[in-house]
């Protein structure tokens, strides 16, 4: 995919640590461990395993700002910046993260301006276009163009996502 490819060569170029990142958790933090389990077993277990030791380092933030119809959301999801404004890694091309979403909770449908791609970590299921659910098990990759809206959703397990977006020129 051509997202990611762009993505990768930009990330070979080393961005700035973060120093002043404050660590932060969130209520559906609580499903991390289980949602990690999940990741196929070979190279998203291995990507897992370091998203694990990585994880008391993080800032968990609420997304703000986007209408939802699930009570659930407010406390049933959180995204934490890896690489990119707000990350452990300063880098202005990228902006490298992850998304948990709880059991049964729905990240709802929003858009925005970069083109964003998802490698699933834990199986759930994502929505383009308001259009029919479809799912991803782990290891699997969803692309979003530009502007287009989205959702996802987890099942009887924790959603987990690495999410990509290209900030660059």
């Amino acid at each position: 995919m051509e997202l990611f490819a762009r993505c990768h060569d930009a990330l070979a170029a080393p961005g700035r640590p973060n120093r002043s990142l404050e660590p932060e958790t969130l209520p559906v933090c609580r499903h991390l461990d289980e949602a990690l389990d999940a990741a196929a077993p070979g190279a998203v277990q291995g990507l897992a395993d370091c998203l694990a030791g990585l994880a008391p380092r993080l800032a968990w933030k609420r997304r703000e700002g986007i209408a939802y119809t699930d009570p659930g959301f407010p406390n049933g999801h959180a995204n934490a910046v890896l690489v990119g404004a707000g990350g452990l890694e300063e880098h202005r091309d990228v902006r490298l993260g992850v998304s948990l979403v709880a059991p049964g909770v729905t990240y709802p449908d929003h858009r925005h301006p970069p083109e964003e791609g998802y490698l699933v970590l834990s199986a759930g299921c994502w929505r383009q276009h308001h259009g029919e659910w479809f799912e991803r098990a782990s290891g699997e990759t969803v692309h979003n163009v530009a502007n287009i809206w989205h959702a996802m959703r987890a099942g009887p397990v924790p959603l987990l996502a690495m999410w990509m977006l290209w900030t660059g020129a």
